[in-house]
C-alpha cells in the first residue's frame, strides 16, 4: 500500500453550519481519496430528517455512505468512541458497550473496519488504573473480533488526557490489550502538542521542548510496531500570543489549555502564515519515513473557522488540506 490521501469530515466545517452532501463534494473535487466521518455528522444528518433513534441514525449512515460513493472517497474510520475506558462506574461502561454495538452496524453500513477511540479526558468517575484500562480495551477488542467481518480499533493519545496524554502511554496500552484488531492512530498535534509545545506558556513551549521532542520521536521509531499504526493525523495549530491563560479569549475555566487551543486553533501543515508553529514536518518525517508507514493519512482540523457560516469554508478548507498534503509529499519524496 502507498500513501493514501483523507481528509476528517469536521475539517471541513461544523456539521450544525456545512451540509454533509457539500463537504464531501468539496474534498472529493479537491482530490481527497478518503474520509473520516465523525458520529456527530451522523447525528446532524438523522435530525435533518427528524429521526435521532438508532435506527435514524442507522439511515443517515446509509445516506453518508452513498454521498462517500458518489463522491469516490473511501470511509476511512468512524470516530470518536467517547469517554470510555477506565470508568469507575460501571453501569456507565455497560451503557458504553451497548452505545459500540450500534457503532458496529454503522461502520459495517459504512464499509469500514476501524473505530478511533480517543484517550479518556474525563476528570471524575475515571481511573488511571492500568489494568482497568488494559481490561476495558481487551472487553472492545474482543468484541470487535466477533464482527463479521471484524472491526479494528485505533486508539489515540490526546494531548490533555487525564492519564493516557503520550503515545508512550497510549503504547503502553496497546501492547499490554495484544489484541491483532487493536492498534493506534498517530497525530502530529497530539503528539508535538503534548511533549514540545504549551499553549499557556509565554514562550508556546515545554520548558525542554527541542530535546523532549526529538528523544521522544527517536524512541517512537525505535518502539512501535507499524503494522500497529492502522491511520495517521497531520496538523498544526496556532502559537498563542497572549499565552492561553485566564483572560484569553479561548480560556475556558477548569478546561486543559492544551483542550481549548486545539478546538479553536489548529492549522493544516506549512500555514505558517497564519500562526502555525509547531515542528509537526519532523515528526511526520519520523513516521512516514523512519517508522515506514504506509497507508492513510488524515488532515485533521480542529478550528473557530469550521463553525464560520460562510458558504465557501468547506472549499477553503479542502483546498488547504490537499495543499498540505501535497507539499508534505514533495517535501519527504512521498
Amino acid at each position: 500500500m502507498s500513501y493514501l490521501p483523507a481528509i476528517a469530515s469536521m475539517s471541513l466545517g461544523r456539521a450544525w453550519v456545512h451540509s454533509m452532501p457539500e463537504k464531501l463534494a468539496r474534498a472529493s473535487e479537491a482530490g481527497f481519496k478518503g474520509i473520516e466521518i465523525f458520529y456527530e455528522d451522523l447525528e446532524y444528518v438523522a435530525k435533518d430528517h427528524g429521526d435521532v433513534s438508532p435506527a435514524g441514525l442507522l439511515n443517515a449512515a446509509s445516506e453518508v455512505k452513498k454521498l462517500c460513493d458518489a463522491n469516490g472517497l473511501t470511509i476511512i474510520g468512524l470516530q470518536p468512541f467517547l469517554f470510555y475506558e477506565g470508568l469507575t462506574d460501571r453501569q456507565e461502561h455497560a451503557a458504553r458497550i451497548e452505545k459500540l454495538k450500534l457503532w458496529f452496524q454503522i461502520v459495517h453500513i459504512f464499509g469500514t473496519d476501524i473505530i478511533q477511540i480517543p484517550t479518556n479526558f474525563l476528570t471524575e468517575k475515571v481511573s488511571g488504573d492500568m489494568a482497568l484500562i488494559v481490561q476495558d480495551m481487551i472487553e472492545v477488542a474482543d468484541l470487535g473480533l466477533k464482527q463479521d467481518p471484524p472491526v479494528r480499533f485505533a486508539y489515540e493519545n490526546i494531548a490533555w488526557g487525564t492519564y493516557i496524554d503520550t503515545w508512550e502511554k497510549m503504547w503502553e496500552v496497546v501492547k499490554r490489550v495484544d489484541r491483532p484488531n487493536f492498534g493506534c492512530c498517530l497525530d502530529t498535534f497530539n503528539i508535538a502538542g503534548r511533549v514540545w509545545a504549551d499553549p499557556a506558556s509565554s514562550t508556546g513551549k515545554t520548558p525542554n521542548a527541542d530535546n523532549d521532542l526529538k528523544e521522544s520521536i527517536e524512541r517512537l521509531v525505535q518502539t512501535i510496531d507499524v503494522r500497529k499504526v492502522f491511520y495517521v493525523q497531520m496538523v498544526d495549530a496556532e502559537r498563542m500570543n497572549p499565552p492561553l491563560t485566564e483572560g484569553h479569549p479561548f480560556y475556558v475555566e477548569g478546561q486543559p489549555a492544551r483542550m481549548s487551543w486545539s478546538r479553536n486553533a489548529r492549522l493544516f501543515l506549512y500555514e505558517q502564515d497564519k500562526g502555525a508553529y509547531l515542528p509537526s514536518v519532523d515528526v511526520a518525517r519520523a513516521i512516514l519515513k523512519d517508522l515506514g508507514f504506509k497507508g492513510w493519512v488524515s488532515m485533521e482540523l480542529f478550528s473557530r473557522t469550521m463553525a464560520d457560516p460562510d458558504r465557501t469554508v468547506p472549499h477553503s478548507h479542502a483546498q488547504r488540506g490537499i495543499t498540505a498534503w501535497n507539499r508534505l509529499r514533495e517535501e519527504l519524496s512521498l
